[in-house]
């Protein structure tokens, strides 16, 4: 596949994933005689994964030790499984905080009385 191909499946920008490859978070990616990348399926897999836990927060630092320890094979699961499950309890308080952001907003909405048509969604 080609980096452009790859950018539409994954949701990443061709930058960002030369970004990623140079960071050395991707397995290797071979290139053609004349330089092109060739990605595979496992590739755009791995920029799938880094989007959403960008797009979830996690830190680029977190990022790239999840990417190492994934390199070193089974050797790394038990703390690649323990930065997941770290980071999955983040969302849960920051989705907690949210909630209740929202409920705030919601009373103080309220308060202004009866909606006219402009405001509705």
């Amino acid at each position: 596949m080609k980096i452009s191909e790859v950018a539409e499946a994954c949701g990443l920008s061709a930058h960002t994933i030369r970004f990623y490859e140079k960071s050395g978070m991707l397995p290797d990616i071979e290139r053609s005689a004349d330089g092109h990348r060739h990605f595979t399926p496992r590739h755009v897999e791995w920029l799938t994964l880094l989007y959403w836990l960008r797009e979830t927060g996690m830190s680029l630092k977190q990022m790239r030790r999840f990417t190492a320890l994934a390199k070193e094979g089974e050797v790394g699961t038990a703390e690649r499984r323990q930065i997941l499950t770290g980071h999955a309890k983040t969302l849960k308080a920051k989705r907690a905080k949210l909630e209740k952001c929202e409920s705030v907003l919601a009373i103080k909405i309220a308060s202004y009385g009866p909606t006219n048509n402009e405001d509705s969604e």
